[in-house]
């Protein structure tokens, strides 16, 4: 056999663990994310003294009628 198809197979073979490895590392990494969003959002509601009830309550009404966006109006151009 070809001496440069076997290099290459072992090489592919070598890459494949590496992209094993560091999908495995993106998947704790989205974890651990995930985790600390979690309790940055859990410290925020603390703050605002609200109940998870009355979390839920007030998702629910933003959910039933979202608020408008805030977008900045455009200045008419001035005629001379």
């Amino acid at each position: 056999m070809n001496p440069k198809v076997e290099k290459l197979r072992e090489e592919r073979e070598k890459n494949r663990e590496k992209i094993e490895k560091l999908t495995a590392r993106n998947r704790v990494i989205d974890e651990t994310v995930r985790n600390l969003e979690n309790t940055d959002i859990i410290g925020l509601v603390r703050e605002q003294g609200l109940s998870p009830d009355m979390l839920a309550e007030l998702l629910a009404s933003l959910k039933a009628s979202p608020l408008p966006a805030n977008t900045p109006k455009k200045e008419e151009p001035h005629e001379t």
